[in-house]
């Protein structure tokens, strides 16, 4: 994997592309590779901690979204002569204490240091990927919990297929997506990965 083929200074889900690729593709281009998996940070704060901790931030760092712009920007361009950077941010919580606007608003520092990189011509690519909900493990529920309560000798039981109900020409398909995982999104196909 070359970096030529991605586009420089953009911000986009890793969908397509591997963790190890794109390090190896950072270190062969000999850009910056910038790696923080935030999966166990549940509040905008601990994803704040977590980047600061993964990316060996300062010990003065202000835990918020200006001093994380400013770290990825004003403080590294003062080093000086910078080759370009790879950024991946790994697995950002989807929960009500970091929810759809707290992630954009994480994302749009990045965005924004993407167009400041730009402006002098440093490549940086920043990916992000979000956790997936995961399911109630098996073996934790039984038939006899079907009202919603666990118990403590369950047993995991497969689910029986609902069964299928004639559709009239033309007419509204009540069969269509049955038996099939939910997903976080119609465009997240880890949910399909592990599904599987």
């Amino acid at each position: 994997m070359q970096l030529q083929t991605i586009r420089p200074n953009i911000v986009q889900a890793i969908r397509a592309y591997r963790v190890e690729d794109l390090m190896e593709a950072a270190q062969a281009a000999g850009q910056h590779f910038l790696y923080a998996n935030v999966g166990a940070a549940q509040s905008k704060q601990e994803v704040l901690e977590a980047i600061a901790e993964a990316f060996t931030f300062p010990s003065h760092f202000g835990k918020n979204l200006d001093a994380l712009y400013d770290c990825m920007t004003d403080l590294v361009h003062k080093s000086g002569a910078q080759p370009g950077f790879v950024v991946v941010l790994d697995q950002l919580p989807d929960n009500p204490r970091f929810d759809r606007e707290a992630r954009e608003q994480l994302l749009d520092v990045f965005r924004d240091a993407a167009d400041f990189w730009g402006e002098r011509r440093i490549a940086f690519r920043c990916f992000y990927s979000f956790a997936v909900a995961r399911s109630q493990p098996l073996g934790t529920w039984d038939r006899a919990g079907a009202e919603g309560a666990p118990t403590e000798t369950a047993v995991a039981v497969p689910p029986k297929p609902a069964p299928k109900v004639p559709v009239a020409k033309g007419g509204f398909n009540p069969n269509f997506g049955m038996n099939m995982p939910m997903m976080s999104s119609a465009f997240d196909t880890a949910a399909w990965l592990n599904a599987a």
